[in-house]
């Protein structure tokens, strides 16, 4: 048996766009699953703005003491509660926030999983209004991700002209006075990171083919980050690092201090994945923080006894995604409330990198460390289980 067709017209033959179900209407824009910085925390934001009265750079959306205020947290006048991007010393931040108001561009260093690409994301966000002037770093970066390109259609048709030229993220920068970002930079091969040098010492970028160049105008500045796990890969030259002023951010200086980090991140990507709240699972996140520290700095919280380190990072990034893979877990395939098995194979995966050297590390820190700690029975068994 066949389904009638349904006639989508309506008597004067015209299509009928207001049928069950949405029938014939145009689809919603589907929610983003990241929304950039400054969507996601727009009210933040706007709170700011309106409370600011403080001087601010040449098209700076807010003062360099609210550009602090929205990364380190606080309360306004007005009571809005502002939430902190950031868990670290202020000075590091607010050393980050006056670089980019001088004519001095901001290199966030740190080992992986320090949060430099989130703090990037989220200055960009406050100082410009935008976060996406974005050249991400890899070994095979091209100049024109940092200069320009050319549209070739155009180019064959035309020649070289102003309509062909395509400018990259850094360019367009420069000529709106915002906040470009480089991740990465030491994947970057040398002779490309070098295009950098006029860009930053002269504020102009050179475009030979037509005779012209692009001046960087108020409010251009560029915000790079790198990993110093990278160092000899494509390391910076002496010309290019004197361009930058250097910020380190360190590792979660306490385990509450990175407790608190991977709860939060825990509970926006939660929110953002429909998946359980992160406030119930503090039991679970304080138990991989405490591993991940012990494993990473080659002792025990208490001192007394020695280990050895594996070849991973065992950043507080991969805390946070253990802990967001067993909220999963938990979700789709328990009952919702995270419990040591649903982390032991993240935790697995993050620590044993060489299947050979940091398997036996591992199963050293199981047996002499987590067998004998009081309340860790159940996740000595889940390890044993996913370890075997």
């Amino acid at each position: 048996m066949t389904t009638p067709a349904i006639d989508s017209t309506d008597a004067d033959g015209t299509a009928d766009t207001a049928g069950p179900a949405g029938v014939g209407m145009p689809p919603e824009a589907p929610e983003a699953l990241r929304p950039h910085a400054e969507d996601a925390f727009a009210e933040e934001l706007k709170a700011l703005a309106a409370a600011d009265d403080r001087p601010r750079p040449a098209r700076w959306r807010l003062s360099p003491w609210a550009v602090a205020t929205y990364l380190l947290g606080g309360t306004l006048p007005d009571g809005t509660v502002i939430t902190p991007k950031y868990v670290g010393p202020r000075r590091i931040v607010e050393v980050a926030v006056t670089t980019l108001a001088t004519d001095r561009a901001l290199l966030l260093l740190g080992v992986p999983g320090t949060a430099k690409t989130w703090v990037s994301e989220h200055l960009a966000a406050a100082v410009s209004g935008d976060s996406t002037l974005l050249v991400q770093g890899t070994a095979g970066t091209p100049e024109e991700a940092i200069r320009y390109g050319w549209n070739y259609a155009q180019l064959l048709a035309h020649g070289p002209s102003r309509e062909a030229l395509v400018p990259s993220p850094v360019m367009r920068a420069m000529a709106e006075g915002m906040t470009a970002r480089v991740e990465e930079l030491t994947r970057i091969p040398a002779d490309v990171q070098d295009t950098l040098i006029t860009i930053l010492s002269e504020k102009t970028l050179p475009i030979p083919e037509l005779g012209q160049e692009c001046q960087a105008v108020s409010g251009f500045n560029l915000i790079a980050t790198a990993n110093d796990r990278d160092r000899g890969v494509n390391d910076l030259s002496s010309a290019l690092r004197r361009r930058f002023n250097t910020v380190v951010l360190p590792l979660p200086a306490t385990p509450e201090d990175e407790v608190d980090i991977v709860s939060r991140r825990v509970e926006q990507l939660g929110r953002s994945l429909d998946l359980p709240g992160g406030a119930e699972a503090v039991d679970e996140i304080r138990r991989v923080v405490t591993v991940f520290r012990e494993l990473r700095s080659g002792v025990t919280e208490d001192g007394r006894t020695k280990l050895k380190s594996p070849s991973g990072t065992l950043s507080t990034a991969e805390a946070i995604s253990v802990v967001t893979g067993g909220l999963a877990l938990a979700s789709h395939f328990g009952d919702g409330v995270l419990r040591p098995g649903d982390v032991a194979a993240g935790i697995l995966g993050a620590v044993v990198r060489d299947p050979a050297a940091d398997r036996v590390i591992w199963q050293e820190y199981l047996e002499t460390v987590v067998r004998e700690r009081d309340g860790w029975k159940d996740f000595y068994r889940a390890c044993r289980e996913v370890t075997a």
